[in-house]
């Protein structure tokens, strides 16, 4: 299933700002060379989360799931001059060329890979953060909304990636075989009656949801 009608996305991405030439490589070799090129975020949304993050001047932020780095520095784009980018992943095949790709950005000496699971990687972050973007192992999500919201400064911005997984959350019982469908519907409602913070879901691309820590 498409996110977009292929005509509106190429309408608002010809009128939108471009991608930088590094995130256009990134883009290039993640379609060819990557299993599930789909999990890129691509050009709309990668300027969606720069404005976010430009809009916030995050002097810490935190992504789970790094997966080629198109992403994260997408997100660097908004970091404070002094702020940091942790992205964490597990999956090792990859990290050689994402580091190939952050060393050849403006922000390489903010930007810290790590490698592993990120619901052991999080508890022991020793600062707090301003912005957490999470795009990773669907079935983990709401395992990865606990860890970090700890760790989020009041204010504080968090989103969610893939939150309408192909509009299947709308259509669980059609779709009762595809597991991650019912992962992320789970995951919609749970935050929905989390108390303390405020979401929102935008039907961005795959979907994506806004949580602002109030408390």
């Amino acid at each position: 299933m498409d996110f977009l009608d292929k005509s509106i996305e190429k309408y608002a991405e010809s009128l939108s700002d471009s991608e930088s030439e590094l995130l256009a490589e990134i883009h290039k070799y993640t379609l060819s060379k990557v299993h599930q090129p789909r999990m890129i975020s691509g050009h709309l949304q990668g300027r969606f989360l720069s404005f976010v993050s430009r809009m916030v001047r995050p002097q810490n932020i935190l992504e789970i799931g790094t997966y080629t780095g198109y992403s994260a520095l997408c997100l660097a784009e908004g970091l404070h001059k002094k702020g940091r980018l942790i992205t964490i992943d597990r999956d090792k095949s990859l990290k050689e060329k994402v580091s190939n790709f952050f060393n050849k950005s403006i922000f390489k000496n903010q930007i810290e890979q790590k490698l592993g699971n990120a619901i052991d990687i999080i508890p022991n972050l020793k600062f707090k953060f301003d912005l957490i973007f999470i795009d990773a192992d669907k079935k983990n999500y709401k395992n990865y909304f606990d860890s970090v919201l700890p760790k989020l400064n009041k204010g504080g911005v968090i989103i969610v990636d893939n939150v309408l997984w192909s509009g299947k959350v709308t259509q669980i019982k059609k779709f009762n075989d595809d597991k991650i469908a019912k992962y992320m519907d789970e995951f919609n409602r749970y935050v929905n009656d989390f108390e303390g913070i405020s979401k929102l879901i935008l039907p961005v691309r795959d979907g994506l949801t806004l949580i602002i820590k109030n408390e």
